[in-house]
């Protein structure tokens, strides 16, 4: 007999609706203070510049308004798992020329706020992973959200941008969840506290007492591994992540996006 399809975890529309627009202002309230100057720096992200990354920050969430706009699918043929491993290339798209960044942003959090008290949580969305739920496609914005701040952060000396707490939970399951839909199996458990713990990788099934195969890192840290922005190798050079087990090396499973 087949093994059982794991359930895909839930998450709460408010509370995710309200960690989505938390991290936005966040940003929006930081590069509102950037100078020219600033926004000319380089960022980790290829040729963009941080002002080119804060219009994609704006893009990655007027996509929501994007597909508000047009026809409501007939019935859903994705989740939120579906959308990893279909949306690499979100995390690093082609933005459109801006001149204003810090106005765009207060643009697309006014409208953002408007079509979400809107729209049911349950309206489905045609995205690049399929047709899902708002819901759904609101957890993966946090995704965008806590990543690109990351990149803002690491590209603005000081920035210091906060990662709202419920955005970096969300965006910890989703690739948490990610990688065990990647390499399916419970041989290995990989731990980032406080916000998530799953098994994965095949191999002998671990019943009771401490798993003989153990990963475990911070949220940032496994968001950064997941999305390509550090090496395995390099987070275990750092004590960044701990690794037990001949199942523990996770290097041939990572990034899950990049």
């Amino acid at each position: 007999m087949p093994p059982a399809r794991k359930r895909t975890r839930t998450y709460d529309p408010a509370r995710t609706r309200t960690a989505v627009l938390a991290q936005f202002g966040n940003v929006r309230a930081a590069v509102g203070v950037l100078t020219p100057e600033q926004l000319e720096l380089p960022t980790r992200l290829g040729e963009w510049t941080v002002g080119e990354l804060v219009t994609h920050i704006g893009m990655a969430l007027e996509s929501v308004d994007r597909l508000l706009g047009v026809p409501e699918p007939g019935r859903q043929d994705a989740t939120v798992l579906d959308w990893p491993p279909a949306a690499s290339a979100d995390l690093t798209h082609a933005f459109r020329p801006c001149p204003g960044p810090g106005a765009f942003l207060a643009d697309v959090e006014k409208s953002l706020i408007q079509h979400l008290a809107e729209q049911p949580a349950t309206r489905l969305l045609d995205t690049n992973a399929g047709a899902m739920p708002l819901a759904d496609y609101l957890v993966t914005r946090t995704v965008e959200l806590v990543v690109h701040t990351d990149d803002l952060n690491a590209a603005v000396p000081g920035l210091g941008i906060t990662h709202d707490r419920q955005a970096l939970a969300a965006a910890t399951r989703l690739l948490a969840d990610a990688l065990a839909a990647k390499a399916p199996g419970a041989s290995t458990e990989v731990r980032v506290p406080p916000f998530a713990v799953v098994q994965c990788v095949e191999g002998p099934r671990h019943t009771r007492g401490t798993p003989p195969n153990v990963v475990e890192t911070d949220p940032l840290t496994w968001v950064r591994l997941a999305t390509g922005r550090v090496e395995w190798s390099a987070a275990l050079a750092e004590a960044k992540v701990s690794a037990s087990g001949e199942r523990a090396d996770l290097s041939g499973l990572l990034p899950l996006m990049a």
